[in-house]
């Protein structure tokens, strides 16, 4: 893990050069389309973009970090328990076959994170960062807390090692998982982009801009809690997650918490002790339901104690 770590830190020069070139590629690519084919009006550098510039590093660096003590506390405990059965037979796949099966893989995990992270409160202290944003753009999603962008990349990873993909050969692997990693950024970045854009039949086969602005809507109880894939829309229809009304944009985003205006403060914002206001969208769509039954119900105590 030291060796490991020490290359990483020796590779971090190159690699947030690497990173500054992506992000002028991303911003030429997508500000042209932004201004050409816009959704919702709004400026070029619009509030809190340099924060997002901020996200937009740590995102790409700081996990990657994270993930070495973990992965290494990881085969700390489970390597004395040798291979499962199945793990050769998957080292042997062909890329190709690899890719897709290990692309399938890694999407019911992302799923199942994403997810978790919306309905577990502390895990929602950190994601409630990326659904801050009262507006969405391509750079929208480098908004990320890197503990949160973590724990959806060790989730992905333990998946990927019980199937058997952890266990083949360097190469090989590196191909597969750099391939993946490669095609569901750049999706990411195209699915927040603030561009009217539909893509009929085909938002049913694959995710699209609208899927995810749906996802980050907020207003209505009834709509939150949607579209957690990140490539394939069909894992929101088998598991009931699935929200897409034809020739519709979500007019509302963000959350209704307060976070802090600095870079830092939100940093260091979820790992504070204090009470959770919002516990996650799915808390926020229950307590906003029952604020809608009281407002025209009324409290049940006093007006029992009225018809007394």
């Amino acid at each position: 893990m030291w060796l490991e770590l020490q290359a990483q830190l020796l590779a971090l020069p190159q690699k947030l050069l690497g990173l500054s070139l992506a992000l002028a590629a991303l911003a030429l690519l997508f500000g042209v389309a932004e201004r050409k084919f816009p959704l919702h009006p709004q400026p070029v550098l619009r509030k809190s973009w340099l924060i997002d510039v901020g996200y937009f590093f740590l995102a790409a660096t700081v996990p990657a970090f994270v993930m070495l003590f973990f992965v290494a506390l990881f085969y700390a405990v489970f390597s004395p328990l040798g291979p499962m059965p199945w793990h050769p037979w998957v080292a042997a796949l062909p890329v190709p076959v690899a890719f897709v099966a290990s692309s399938l893989l890694g999407e019911m995990g992302y799923y199942w994170a994403h997810r978790i992270t919306h309905e577990v409160p502390f895990l929602w202290r950190f994601h409630a960062i990326h659904h801050s944003a009262p507006h969405l753009d391509w750079l929208v999603n480098a908004r990320s807390h890197p503990l949160d962008a973590a724990f959806g990349r060790a989730f992905i990873f333990v998946g990927m090692y019980v199937v058997g993909f952890g266990q083949r050969a360097p190469d090989s692997q590196d191909l597969v998982q750099g391939l993946y990693v490669l095609w569901v950024t750049g999706w990411a970045y195209f699915m927040h982009s603030n561009i009217r854009l539909r893509l009929g039949w085909l938002e049913y086969v694959v995710t699209s801009p609208a899927f995810h602005h749906w996802h980050h809507t907020k207003g209505d109880p009834a709509v939150v809690n949607k579209n957690y894939a990140s490539m394939l829309p069909c894992l929101d229809m088998l598991f009931g997650t699935f929200y897409l009304p034809k020739n519709e944009w979500p007019q509302q985003y963000g959350i209704d918490d307060e976070l802090a205006p600095t870079l830092w403060g939100q940093l260091i914002d979820p790992l504070r002790s204090r009470r959770i206001r919002q516990l996650g969208l799915a808390a926020w769509g229950r307590e906003a339901l029952q604020r809608t039954v009281k407002s025209k119900l009324g409290n049940p105590r006093k007006q029992a104690l009225k018809n007394q």
